[in-house]
């Protein structure tokens, strides 16, 4: 569903020349939970960047369901970064004034979609990532850390993608709440057969994955059970 080829991505600084992914090759099937560990600096953000073709890579390939997407014109790229990947981002990044309903009805909208059908949808969201109805109205910058990740979440989900791409999603919550995220991507991944990669330091979510991988000195090599 996700593979990853040779991808390089090299930056000049200088008289130097930086890689911070440098021969980056796996490959994640559809419906796979995974983590990518790696120290800060070690290319994970870069990477994440390549995935969700938010940045192009230097060389290499990335393709979802076989189509390469670092061979994609910009306004294809747009179009993939609309319908087929889901972000989850460690600040949320939600819209303050709307309401947690308006922020997951956005993406709906770029979309395309009805209003009426974005309405129906983003409730059924939100009710699927245990957000109580009392808080579908609610402005984003008047719920909680948890509250606010669930709505991110569920966003990620609004327009069906193939693949969604999480950069620390427990980075800025409390042990408890972290753990109910955790349970809930876990459970998404697996119930709705969504491939999810996060780039985390968070060993209690590496725990849950089906797959881990670690990113060093732009390398990556996958950790095995001992």
């Amino acid at each position: 569903m996700l593979e990853v080829k040779d991808v390089v991505k090299a930056f000049k600084s200088g008289d130097h020349t930086i890689k911070p992914v440098n021969g980056v090759t796996f490959s994640v099937g559809q419906g796979t939970f995974a983590a990518i560990l790696g120290k800060s600096g070690s290319g994970k953000s870069t990477l994440l960047s390549l995935l969700g073709a938010l940045d192009k890579a230097t060389s290499g390939d990335v393709l979802v369901d076989e189509v390469n997407i670092s061979k994609l014109p910009d306004a294809k790229l747009t179009a993939y970064r609309r319908d087929d990947i889901g972000f989850v981002f460690q600040q949320y990044n939600l819209i303050p004034n709307l309401s947690a309903k308006e922020n997951v009805m956005l993406p709906m909208e770029f979309a395309g979609v009805s209003r009426a059908e974005r309405s129906v949808r983003a409730a059924e969201l939100l009710n699927q990532v245990e957000l109580t109805e009392d808080m579908h109205d609610r402005k984003a910058n008047r719920l909680s850390g948890g509250q606010q990740q669930r709505v991110s979440i569920a966003r990620a989900l609004a327009n069906r993608p193939k693949l969604i791409l999480a950069d620390e999603p427990t980075g800025n919550l409390d042990d408890e709440t972290g753990e109910l995220i955790i349970e809930l991507l876990r459970s998404l991944s697996h119930e709705k057969n969504t491939t999810i990669l996060v780039v985390t330091h968070d060993q209690a979510l590496t725990g849950k994955t089906d797959r881990k991988f670690r990113l060093a000195r732009g390398k990556i090599t996958e950790i095995t059970a001992s």
